[in-house]
């Protein structure tokens, strides 16, 4: 499961810049994640955006997580 919703973000220099994106469209997974953020609900994001599918949300948000798990915090000077 996490390695068909992982095929789902692209990253395109030729697309948004190279941010990372839905299936090569311009979609953003920032934009996607900072629209959740907002407390904009799935079903209205899905609304807003027809060409999303739940999976593709999924995608975004297991796309941060996995940087997230692979951010390390150093104490230094402490």
């Amino acid at each position: 499961m996490e390695m068909e919703l992982s095929k789902r973000i692209t990253i395109n220099p030729e697309v948004m810049v190279g941010k990372p994106t839905i299936r090569g469209m311009r979609i953003t997974v920032e934009q996607i994640l900072n629209s959740l953020a907002s407390n904009i609900s799935v079903k209205d994001l899905m609304e807003d955006y027809p060409e999303l599918e739940l999976e593709d949300i999924k995608a975004a948000l297991l796309y941060a997580a996995k940087l997230v798990e692979e951010e390390k915090v150093y104490n230094i000077g402490a």
